[in-house]
């Protein structure tokens, strides 16, 4: 058996997060390191106290028939990468780097597109992480400089 690489070691252990996930469409998980230490995880999930949508059993945001990666503001969770940030002190996200892993929640399959959204990506870049690190296959993954988003500037319509 050989050695895995550290970055699927980080990917393997923000895909053991994303078991925690409660969302019924997409289940992600995340984790931040820094110094090769595991500062924060999260999974997406409602806010404490509220219901999951799995103990209510539907998606508000199926039910609106509303697409993948559409009205966010209506859906009931908080994103994985938003738990892991929200769950560290910023002194220890600056410079750190964040994994990410997605997938169907009905099929298991794994998200090879995954990426963080617009909002997530704001709160990465205040967060001051340095990577992020996305799982495609088991064993392939990609890796983004965070300061390709400060430098974009598409997720927001321009006004007219």
């Amino acid at each position: 058996m050989g050695r895995i690489s550290k970055e699927n070691y980080y990917l393997d252990i923000a895909e053991t997060v994303l078991r925690r996930a409660t969302c019924l469409r997409r289940v992600y998980g995340a984790i931040i390191v820094k110094n090769d230490e595991i500062i924060s995880t999260g999974y997406n999930g409602a806010p404490r106290g509220r219901q999951n949508c799995v103990d209510m059993g539907f998606c508000t945001r199926e039910a609106m028939k509303i697409p993948s990666g559409e009205r966010y503001e209506l859906c009931r969770s908080v994103h994985a990468e938003a738990n892991a940030i929200i769950s560290a002190a910023r002194r220890d996200t600056v410079g750190s780097t964040l994994y990410l892993v997605g997938r169907n929640a009905q099929t298991g399959e794994l998200l090879h597109e995954a990426t963080s959204c617009a909002m997530c990506r704001r709160l990465v870049i205040n967060a001051g992480i340095e990577k992020v690190i996305i799982r495609n296959t088991e064993t392939e993954f990609s890796v983004v400089d965070v300061a390709d988003w400060v430098n974009l500037e598409d997720d927001v319509p321009a006004l007219q």
